[in-house]
């Protein structure tokens, strides 16, 4: 019950730490940040790809969270509180995004998978300076929703933005296969399945990438859309993949202090003020 969690409003570092979390995750969106880059709507943009390009960027969205999950993202030292090295990451992504940028579409599916590891040990990175175990699989599954996850502007609809609203994306995903993994596993407190083994782990995290694919591949089809405009090229695919980076990092960011000062004030505690302080009732 939440009696058992102290206040924040006892601690200005903790209460700081979570305006900060606020400012980040209630940012303009990044089709709102490219759309001031490219200098066009990108639903224009978007629009005016190919038949069956939207189709096919989606499902290599996928496959690239997928692999990002499951492969270099977790080689990252495993020592949590140590700093992120931002920077590195931004600078990796922008030369991959360079490539992409410079032969277009067939680069795509090389350099997708590539720049998308990248943000992905971006966000791990953020995770472990935030305290947080990468040998953790709660901590896997925050990071890939770091993915799904997008701030507010005038033009977006709050419904599909907001943070604990997408963060309702892969509690969706726990509701329906908390059922078929009961058996082998404990729920806590926070409502996450521990002790899963190696196959029920891969089902879960499959269908939590399935899931935020489904944000994530809607940022990158426009993302390939505003390089398509005739003005962009390598430049501004380098650009917008440290865009990207810096974006989810920002969001990783907000999404673990959120987290951390959930472990320790309560979700609900934590949720009602992050809604006062973002002007939203909770």
């Amino acid at each position: 019950m939440q009696a058992e969690f102290p206040d924040i409003r006892d601690s200005q570092q903790d209460l700081a730490d979570l305006q900060r979390a606020v400012s980040l995750l209630e940012a303009p969106t990044l089709t709102a940040r490219m759309a001031a880059v490219v200098g066009t709507p990108l639903e224009f943009a978007v629009r005016k790809l190919p038949a069956g390009v939207t189709r096919r960027i989606n499902g290599a969205s996928e496959a690239a969270l997928s692999k990002a999950a499951s492969a270099a993202l977790w080689s990252l030292e495993k020592t949590p509180g140590k700093a992120a090295s931002t920077k590195l990451h931004k600078l990796a992504a922008a030369a991959s995004g360079a490539v992409g940028g410079a032969f277009g579409f067939a680069a795509l599916f090389v350099e997708l998978p590539l720049s998308t590891t990248i943000m992905m040990r971006a966000v791990a990175d953020v995770a472990r300076s935030e305290g947080f175990d990468l040998d953790d699989f709660a901590t896997k599954q925050a990071c890939l929703e770091v993915f799904a996850l997008g701030g507010n502007s005038e033009q977006d609809d709050a419904s599909e933005t907001g943070y604990y609203l997408a963060r309702g994306f892969t509690a969706e995903v726990m509701r329906h296969l908390s059922a078929e993994l009961a058996g082998g596993a404990a729920r806590s407190g926070s409502g996450l399945l521990l002790g899963l083994g190696p196959k029920e782990a891969a089902k879960w995290l499959a269908r939590i990438v399935e899931k935020v694919a489904a944000r994530f591949g809607i940022v990158v089809t426009e993302k390939f859309a505003a390089q398509a405009v005739p003005v962009v090229g390598a430049v501004a695919g380098a650009s917008l993949n440290a865009m990207f980076t810096d974006y989810y990092q920002d969001m990783a960011r907000g999404h673990f202090i959120v987290r951390r000062l959930e472990q320790r004030y309560g979700l609900e505690h934590i949720r009602a003020q992050y809604s006062l302080l973002a002007g939203k009732s909770a």
